[in-house]
């Protein structure tokens, strides 16, 4: 089998980060989300990788390269403009051929990999297997509705009254027959090609499509929101260690991991949380939940439930910092100078609370 990863959106629900990166690189628990998803089609047996890039291409294949870090091979596949998700299968053919292969929406996360579904698809003659989920509002996704007999009776894409509860996760099994399907279609009222509209066309045509309803927790890291949950369920799931230096005037706890080259002086970490390589954390509380990226200081400050990226300044902050998102090469500074003022410079779209 082949892997194929989409991760040619823009990301506009988290600006201003996807200003100058992609929202696919965005760390979970440090480690961007699309490595995650390489890393799951590895771990699954999948050497051979296309990843559809869109405007933010060069970014992508700066940080991924070729795919040697993994043991993978990873091709490029370029996408003029976002057309939909069954456009980006139509393109990916030529890398394709006649494999079967999983397709992967690179900013999602879900527990447990997909190894068992890669060894289930594989056995079996189906055509497709889709994998859904319960979700309580899924009127933005695609919906699969089944029949008594647990079969897909159909799909719609983001309908407004939703026919049942089980929404789309994002992951994706086919055979060759789905080019049949997508070169079948025509764009919806959205002006996409939509994979729900390929899949109900096999099966229209009778094709064996296989549902498979996903237990463990699933998320689609598309606003910030979003983020802080999957941070907060991956950091849950580390295996903690220590790495890096904490002194004897730090407290440190059970599940904190301190990555290589950090270092932690005279603080309070309370885990689940990580510390990235080559970070200072001194004189300051960094609470439950929060990752900090690597090269960044925490200083004199405390944070929790928040994720802070690579490179980052949070220093002399009275007020506890929670519920953020922290984006790179930022500076978080309390001025000495009266009168007392608060001074920001910020991206377009931006959000801030200030007490």
């Amino acid at each position: 089998m082949k892997g194929l990863i989409l991760s040619g959106g823009t990301g506009s629900r988290l600006r201003p980060l996807t200003f100058t990166n992609a929202k696919q690189l965005i760390p979970v628990a440090n480690k961007p989300v699309l490595f995650r998803v390489i890393e799951s089609m590895r771990d699954a047996g999948i050497t051979d990788i296309g990843i559809v890039v869109g405007s933010t291409a060069e970014k992508i294949k700066d940080a991924v390269g070729r795919g040697g870090r993994w043991d993978v091979n990873i091709a490029y596949i370029p996408q003029d403009a976002p057309l939909g998700l069954a456009h980006a299968v139509k393109i990916s053919q030529d890398f394709i051929g006649d494999d079967r292969f999983v397709m992967f929406l690179g900013d999602n996360v879900i527990q447990g990999g997909i190894s068992p579904l890669i060894s289930q698809f594989a056995g079996s003659d189906w055509n497709s297997q889709i994998v859904l989920t319960r979700i309580e509002d899924p009127r933005q996704y695609g919906v699969a509705e089944l029949g008594d007999d647990g079969r897909i009776i159909r799909l719609v894409e983001k309908p407004k009254n939703p026919p049942s509860d089980l929404a789309l996760v994002g992951i994706y099994m086919f055979d060759q027959n789905i080019f049949k399907a997508v070169n079948a279609i025509t764009p919806s009222w959205r002006g996409e090609l939509e994979i729900t509209d390929a899949i109900q066309w096999l099966v229209q045509n009778e094709y064996a499509v296989h549902p498979y309803i996903h237990r463990g927790w699933w998320i689609d890291t598309g606003k910030r929101e979003d983020m802080l949950d999957a941070n907060d369920l991956v950091l849950e799931e580390l295996d903690y260690e220590i790495e890096g230096y904490v002194d004897r005037d730090s407290q440190v706890g059970r599940r904190v991991t301190v990555q290589r080259g950090a270092e932690i002086i005279n603080s309070v970490v309370r885990g689940p949380a990580i510390i990235g390589e080559n970070t200072r954390i001194v004189n300051s509380y960094i609470g439950p939940f929060t990752s900090i990226d690597h090269d960044c200081l925490v200083e004199n400050s405390e944070i929790e439930h928040s994720m802070v990226l690579e490179n980052s300044v949070i220093k002399d902050i009275d007020a506890r910092i929670q519920d953020s998102l922290i984006g790179r090469n930022v500076s978080i500074t309390c001025s000495p100078i009266r009168p007392k003022a608060h001074k920001l410079m910020l991206g377009d779209n931006s959000q801030v609370g200030i007490l």
